[in-house]
């Protein structure tokens, strides 16, 4: 084994994960809402789910689900407006409390985020107790339950902390990753969606025990590239490094509407609004992009974009709007309209690549 990759190998990996974090924030925030079904988002009547409390996914409420089939799943579910500024003030008060430990921070998202500890400011050597004891900050001083993965790879990390949610951690110890993805199904392989499941059952492979029988050659012929990586990932070996600079892909906003849209006129005062509320992202971020794309969300729940990419970089409203009325106009929408937006990508960033230094001894 190489150094390179005795140094991958042995890695301490936190994946720091809230429970239910939006609707938790409204549950804190709002005694009245305590130990009720919530949904964060949507209406009775229209709109989508943006986060469920765990009252209300026993109802089978999710994420992402339309607001009316929640609302028949569960009658009692109580529908609250998203606060997106609170929840990114309660994100930035967590993640202060990730800095006391390591620098190095790859936030996924508001309520998640990887913590390379393997040298960390605590000199503390067990990367378990680290995730208990930041764990348990956060309840004493936001207020909030967090679960958390540990383990030698991001990956094997972040499907640890989905294993005793809510309010828990899981370490995968060095010796226990291959036997414990031997067990995953593999749905739950990163880069698995559900055409590659299907073409993968159909050569016999349903978990990761089938998966490590199958020698690279045969898996980068069947599943090209990514099937480098399949055979690494199920032998515990994963490339991807905690990056705490993260780039910014793409900014955009957009906006649901109690009315269906139905004219290309009413779409356009709308998608100006949008512009507006996207030059504002774009400028209060310092950032200017070369692609601008428009998305729509029919009546029926189906979806379409439409993109753009020009020569030079833009961030002012006045620049980029000509750019979404050409693209609205390029296809007259035949279908009313319930949700509008506009994203800026091919961002002005340059990725910086920071050198990570690991120890190989190693203690969880």
């Amino acid at each position: 084994m190489s150094v390179e990759l005795e140094k991958l190998k042995f890695r301490k990996i936190i994946h720091v994960d809230m429970d239910a974090f939006y609707a938790s924030v409204e549950q804190m925030d709002n005694p009245e809402l305590q130990g009720k079904p919530i949904a964060v988002g949507g209406s009775k009547e229209r709109g989508v789910v943006a986060a469920a409390s765990y009252e209300a996914r026993k109802f089978g409420v999710r994420s992402a689900m339309p607001s009316v089939v929640a609302a028949r799943r569960c009658p009692e579910l109580i529908f609250v407006k998203p606060r997106f500024e609170r929840y990114k003030e309660i994100s930035q008060q967590i993640r202060s409390i990730f800095y006391d430990y390591t620098d190095l921070v790859e936030p996924l998202s508001l309520d998640e985020a990887y913590l390379d500890v393997t040298e960390n400011k605590k000199n503390n050597p067990s990367a378990s107790l680290i995730a208990k004891e930041i764990r348990q900050r956060i309840k004493d001083e936001v207020g909030l339950d967090a679960s958390a993965g540990i383990s030698i790879n991001k990956f094997t990390a972040k499907i640890a902390s989905d294993i005793n949610k809510p309010n828990g951690q899981k370490t995968i110890q060095p010796d226990e990753v291959v036997p414990f993805l031997e067990k995953l199904p593999i749905e739950k392989f990163f880069g698995v969606g559900k055409v590659t499941a299907e073409k993968m059952k159909m050569h016999g492979i349903f978990s990761g025990k089938e998966l490590k029988k199958f020698s690279v050659e045969y898996l980068t012929q069947y599943f090209g590239k990514a099937g480098t990586h399949f055979y690494n990932i199920i032998r515990g070996i994963q490339f991807s490094e905690v990056k705490p600079d993260r780039i910014r892909k793409s900014v955009g906003a957009e906006r649901t509407f109690s009315k269906n849209l139905s004219t290309e006129e009413f779409m356009l005062e709308q998608l100006e609004v949008i512009a507006e509320e996207l030059e504002r992202r774009l400028v209060k971020n310092k950032l200017k992009g070369r692609t601008i794309t428009v998305k729509l969300k029919f009546n029926d729940f189906t979806q379409q974009t439409r993109s753009k990419t020009i020569d030079e970089f833009l961030q002012k409203k006045d620049d980029f709007f000509p750019i979404v009325k050409e693209l609205l106009e390029q296809q007259k929408p035949e279908k009313s309209v319930r949700l509008l937006g506009v994203s800026m990508n091919n961002l002005d960033v340059n990725e910086k690549k920071k050198s990570v230094s690991v120890q190989l001894k190693f203690e969880f």
